[in-house]
C-alpha cells in the first residue's frame, strides 16, 4: 500500500524533473496523478476535460519544475496549483458555469484513480475535516470559498455573483481561507 505523499520526496522529483529526468517524471506522475486528477474531475465535472487538463498540467510541470521554490511553499501545493489553474483555465474557455451550487455536492467523496482503501480512507477522513471546517464559516465566506475555489471563479465573477464590491468579496475569501486554515490546523 501506498503511505502518504512524502514532501521531501517529492521535492527531490521536482527538483530532478527541473534537471530534465524523465523518469523523475513519471514517478511524480505515479504518486501525484490521482490526487491531481481527483481535483480536477471536481472543478471540471468531465472524465475526458479532466484527464486533458491532467496532462497539461504535467507538461507544464516538465517545462516549469525550475520555478518551484521550497520557500514558496509545500511540493503538493505547487502541483495542485497548477492542477488548479489549469482546470480554471478550461472553465473560462468553456464559459461553463453552474447557477447553482451545494455544499454537500462539492465535500461528497472525491473520485480518485489507482487509489488503494488506505487512500481512500484518508480521503474520506480529510473531506470530513474539511467539511466539519466549512461549517463554521460564515455564509458568505463558506459560498465564496466555494465559488472561488470549486467553481473556479475570479475574483470579478466572485463579485458579480454575490453582487457585492470585488475588495468585500476579496475579504470574505481572505478570511474563510483564514479560518478553514486555523481549524484544519487544529484537528
Amino acid at each position: 500500500m501506498r503511505q502518504r505523499l512524502d514532501s521531501e520526496e517529492l521535492r527531490g522529483l521536482i527538483l530532478r524533473v527541473a534537471q530534465g529526468d524523465h523518469k523523475a517524471l513519471a514517478e511524480l506522475y505515479d504518486l501525484t496523478s490521482p490526487t491531481l486528477y481527483s481535483l480536477m474531475l471536481r472543478m471540471l465535472r468531465q472524465p475526458d476535460a479532466a484527464r486533458e487538463a491532467l496532462q497539461d498540467c504535467y507538461i507544464r510541470v516538465w517545462q516549469r519544475a525550475e520555478t518551484y521554490s521550497q520557500a514558496k511553499g509545500e511540493p503538493l501545493s505547487w502541483l495542485i496549483g497548477n492542477a488548479r489553474y489549469r482546470a480554471l483555465d478550461l472553465l473560462r474557455a468553456s464559459k461553463e458555469r453552474r447557477s447553482h451550487i451545494s455544499e454537500e455536492g462539492v465535500l461528497d467523496g472525491m473520485p480518485s484513480t489507482n487509489s488503494s482503501p488506505l487512500d481512500d480512507a484518508e480521503s474520506a477522513e480529510s473531506l470530513s475535516r474539511l467539511a466539519f471546517c466549512m461549517r463554521g464559516l460564515s455564509e458568505v465566506q463558506r459560498k465564496s470559498v466555494l465559488l472561488a475555489y470549486y467553481e473556479g471563479y475570479s475574483h470579478s465573477e466572485l463579485a458579480n455573483a454575490m453582487a457585492a464590491p470585488m475588495g468585500t468579496v476579496k475579504a470574505w475569501l481572505r478570511r474563510g481561507l483564514a479560518k478553514l486554515r486555523a481549524c484544519l490546523l487544529e484537528q
